[in-house]
């Protein structure tokens, strides 16, 4: 694979005006970028653009050929009652069960309506990691994780975490990018490969 998964390029984006903008980046296979900055500074409205959940007022979003995206916003949807258990969440999102953390694996069976916020939010973004996705967006992934958790999300998207083996089983290739926002700078000058600054 050669060339970013992902440019940006002055990218303007809002809804119906302006947000956020002009930004421009680059994500490349086995990076993991931290867009950060205060609150209210368009962080997510990029993200949104990007999954085309935003409209795109200038500049240029290209990204590769057949790329995949998955995007979790910042609180995942979960209705009051939902009868379906963490495995068949991620039956559901084609997400893989191998290498999964055991904090995860300890939830499989419980129904996704009975588990803390923590426990729901980190099997979420195990969904996006451990599925097929190229491009993997996360909007304040830590929300409502304890320390430890926290902890474990950082260790998740390490680059052994994100490459996927080829069919032989060899060695992990760097194939896949995050683009993950904070408005926790600790957690991402410790998770990502490099940061971005939205003012």
């Amino acid at each position: 694979m050669s060339g970013p998964l992902l440019r940006v390029e002055g990218l303007v984006a809002g809804y119906g005006r302006p947000v956020v903008g002009p930004v421009s980046l680059d994500v490349a296979p086995g990076d993991v970028v931290g867009l950060w900055g205060p609150n209210g500074c368009g962080k997510s409205t990029l993200l949104n653009a990007i999954a085309d959940r935003a409209d795109l007022l200038a500049g240029r979003i290209l990204r590769m050929p057949g790329l995949v995206i998955a995007y979790q916003a910042q609180q995942p949807v979960r209705l009051p009652s939902m009868p379906v258990t963490g495995r068949e969440l991620l039956r559901c999102a084609d997400a893989s069960l191998h290498d999964m953390p055991l904090a995860i694996d300890a939830v499989l069976r419980q129904r996704i309506d009975r588990l803390s916020g923590g426990q729901y939010q980190l099997l979420c973004v195990w969904a996006a990691i451990a599925g097929r996705a190229d491009l993997i967006l996360l909007d304040e992934p830590t929300n409502n994780l304890d320390p430890t958790r926290e902890a474990l999300l950082i260790e998740m998207l390490t680059p052994s975490r994100l490459a996927r083996r080829d069919a032989s089983g060899a060695q992990p290739r760097p194939d896949r990018g995050v683009l993950v926002v904070s408005h926790e700078r600790r957690f991402l000058e410790d998770a990502c490969s490099r940061m971005i600054e939205i003012p």
